[in-house]
């Protein structure tokens, strides 16, 4: 989830842990929680400082160890040790109970979204990602601001949260029903399919899905149970040919091909350069697919230039690549 959303997570959590009668009972208790379930709801995301390297240590790396199973009971301790460090007096068995959780919660709804984690590393490294949940979901977040406006009217915040919590599961629950619904479609119209790739978008009646048969990849859209067909491509395994292999040495495409499940890929000819380019399918907006792995080479098959991520126009791409023609 986006960052926003984990922070009002955190919030409402540190808001039911008041129906606790330890933190209830304990004047110093509730706002070293609220600190804790804060901090908790972030920490897994700290990892977001890969940016500042490039995008493809980020891409590789982000919701990775950092999401994994040692990092779930990492971080409660390093959470709860840098608030017993500064309140000795506070209950660290609480706090890091409740530290606990709210990394935990993180780790959880990260995996609902068509992004995913490694939450099962060092078990495996496999990403999962369900593709429920869009990255940013308005209804989990205002829903947080009006539970958030109750308890400010004076509403007790445990019973409020809760309320919420409620709330939220059943709707997870209705969009998982209506994910497996487009996806039972999809088989419907293509019996043959392989593949099917399902990622939600902000709109709840909207949902990108690649459908993948032997032969070919359909790019379409399911919009209020009804699904529009928009590209199709021949789906061609990557082959085994100099120019390929030499691209998939390159960093950025190494990480582009650790994170897309599908894309399409083209070789072209610019005068003394051959560009590769691998597409990823899942996140077509407005006829444009943002997300990309691009290797530049010189006739010799040496990398020029690449990169990897979301773009939205050839002209922006171009100037990431940083190529200068004569």
């Amino acid at each position: 989830m986006d960052t926003g959303t984990h922070v009002v997570m955190g919030i409402s959590l540190g808001g039911l842990a008041t129906l606790d009668p330890t933190i209830a009972s304990d004047p110093l208790l509730p706002s070293s929680v609220m600190i804790a379930t804060i901090i908790g709801s972030l920490a897994p995301d700290f990892d977001t400082v890969l940016k500042l390297r490039n995008n493809a240590v980020y891409i590789r790396n982000h919701r990775g160890i950092t999401h994994s199973i040692p990092a779930v009971f990492l971080w409660p301790l390093l959470i709860t040790g840098g608030i017993f460090a500064f309140t000795p007096e506070t209950n660290w068995l609480t706090v890091l109970l409740w530290s606990f959780i709210a990394v935990f919660l993180h780790v959880f709804v990260d995996i609902f979204n068509a992004y995913g984690t490694q939450a099962l590393r060092p078990l495996s490294n496999r990403w999962i990602a369900l593709g429920v949940i869009n990255i940013f979901d308005p209804f989990i977040f205002f829903s947080h601001l009006a539970a958030f406006s109750f308890w400010a009217l004076g509403l007790p915040p445990g019973r409020t949260i809760l309320v919420l919590y409620l709330g939220l599961i059943a709707y997870y629950i209705w969009r998982i029903t209506e994910k497996k619904r487009v996806v039972h479609h999809a088989k419907r119209l293509h019996p043959d399919a392989s593949h099917i790739f399902v990622s939600p978008t902000i709109r709840w009646n909207q949902w990108h899905v690649v459908i993948r048969t032997p032969d070919v990849l359909f790019v379409t859209e399911s919009r209020n149970h009804e699904i529009e067909y928009f590209e199709q491509y021949s789906f061609d395994p990557i082959p085994d040919i100099p120019v390929i292999n030499a691209a998939r040495k390159d960093s950025n495409l190494s990480a582009f091909l650790s994170f897309s499940p599908t894309y399409r890929w083209e070789i072209e000819e610019k005068d003394d350069i051959t560009e590769v380019r691998f597409v990823d399918l899942r996140y077509r907006s407005k006829g444009h697919y943002p997300f990309v792995g691009i290797v530049q080479l010189d006739q010799n098959l040496n990398i020029v230039s690449s990169y990897t991520g979301w773009v939205f126009s050839e002209e922006t791409l171009q100037k990431k690549l940083n190529i200068v023609t004569e």
